[in-house]
């Protein structure tokens, strides 16, 4: 199938072609031909499947097709868990309605709301927004989704997951009853599928890979090290010019930053990008990461959610993540849009019950790259009780000896004392007699 069978109009087609796209995904023909016929949808589908234009081509298709309403309200809604996804989803939907006459916006938090009002302002059809910032601008009166026509939830796993589902149920409240609603997720939790039986109305259920699996563009590697030597395996491993494009994840903001300062340190450009940074440098080093100049990014799964690169060649778990889906999540920011990629895990002893959750999770074991400099030397993982041999240890029993031996120094001090008096007593009795 080629996207001239699917039923779409000639200025997307014509902007498709531009683009360099040929062939519709599986996510793409399954779901674009019921949502071009007003249907709500449940989308499941893995991250690099393309499905942004699997919702993106028929929303404007719809809406291009009916009268501009006066008052130019917001027609189209796409909500997001994060900003890097929100610019992203933004772009895309420029580049596929580059022929048509609708207006597009993106609002999120974390930078200034004035140059946001100024654009809300001029009026727009279609709003790509976070859930945080829009319910401010909400309370604010600046956006009214009275008139909304079409709501897009995507990636709702994730934004459960960052805890945004109450924010996304106050959005919800002020959109109208009657709309048409898509709903997209990698994954489909209880939580998700019970959001979907209220808000969905006899959906269309589309998946176009079983839940939680991995893309099989991605060959998986893993590397047994301590903790204490991942850093130093990071930087033999990118003595390989091979590692052009690296992206790093690591579970935490703080080990983000570390690990991007020791390889600067080392000689290898990096930057990390997490939640603490401002928006422009997160901005600032994905897009030197896109044009090569920057080697290494690193990331926690939060920052990385939106970021999207067709010929990203490497991925490096630095350390397991703790939800095993978030896994796939990972791996999947390589091996996108017909490319093959490699995703490297780290695994420590600590983390070997992560390790097992996620080879569960894939139905199979992630091959082993035993030849490295840094074999893993810990035989056990630390016990999270103090070790009686420890300092701590040995510092605590010497602290309850103190306090059971000072009655007892205290007792034989008084029996001492009156055998001393009692002596003493007959000495002088005797003394005086």
């Amino acid at each position: 199938m080629n996207f001239s069978d699917l039923p779409l109009i000639k200025p997307l087609l014509r902007a498709v072609e531009e683009m360099g796209y040929t062939v519709p995904t599986p996510i793409q023909q399954q779901a674009i031909p019921p949502t071009l016929e007003g249907r709500d949808l449940l989308g499941c589908a893995q991250t690099g499947t393309g499905k942004t234009a699997a919702f993106a081509l028929p929303v404007l298709q719809r809406l291009s097709a009916c009268p501009v309403p006066s008052g130019s309200p917001i027609r189209a809604l796409i909500l997001t868990p994060t900003r890097e996804l929100a610019l992203q989803i933004g772009d895309s939907f420029r580049d596929y309605g580059r022929h048509l006459s609708l207006r597009c916006a993106v609002i999120f938090g974390g930078v200034s709301q004035k140059p946001q009002e100024e654009v809300l302002k001029r009026g727009t059809d279609i709003l790509v927004a976070t859930p945080g910032r829009l319910n401010d601008l909400i309370g604010q009166g600046l956006v009214r989704l009275d008139r909304l026509e079409i709501l897009v939830l995507d990636e709702a796993d994730r934004m459960l997951d960052m805890g945004f589902i109450h924010d996304v149920k106050r959005v919800l409240a002020k959109t109208p009853d009657r709309k048409q609603t898509l709903l997209f997720s990698a994954t489909v939790p209880e939580e998700i599928a019970e959001i979907a039986r209220h808000l969905l109305h006899k959906p269309v259920k589309v998946a176009v890979t079983p839940v939680s699996s991995a893309v099989d563009t991605v060959t998986q590697r893993l590397y047994r090290v301590d903790k204490a030597n991942k850093r130093r395996l990071l930087q033999y491993l990118l003595e390989d010019a091979a590692l052009s494009a690296v992206l790093v994840f690591t579970r935490t903001k703080h080990g983000a930053d570390r690990v991007a300062r020791d390889l600067v340190r080392a000689g290898i450009p990096a930057k990390a990008i997490h939640g603490n940074k401002s928006q422009n440098a997160r901005q600032l080093a994905l897009r030197e990461f896109k044009e090569h100049s920057l080697r290494v990014l690193v990331a926690t799964d939060i920052a990385a959610r939106g970021i999207d690169i067709d010929e990203l060649p490497y991925v490096v778990n630095f350390d397991l993540p703790e939800v095993p889906e978030t896994y796939v999540h990972r791996i999947g920011r390589t091996g996108r849009a017909g490319h093959y990629g490699t995703a490297l895990s780290f695994c420590d002893i600590a983390e070997e019950p992560l390790l097992r959750d996620i080879e569960k999770l894939l139905g199979h074991p992630v091959e082993e790259i035993r030849e490295h400099p840094y074999p893993r030397q810990v035989p056990t993982a630390p016990s999270k009780e103090p070790c009686p041999s420890s300092a701590p240890g040995r510092k605590a029993a010497a602290g309850q000896a103190s306090v059971t031996a000072a009655p007892a120094q205290s007792t034989s001090a008084r029996r001492k004392r009156r055998r001393r008096k009692t002596s003493g007593t007959a000495i002088g009795k005797e003394t005086r007699v």
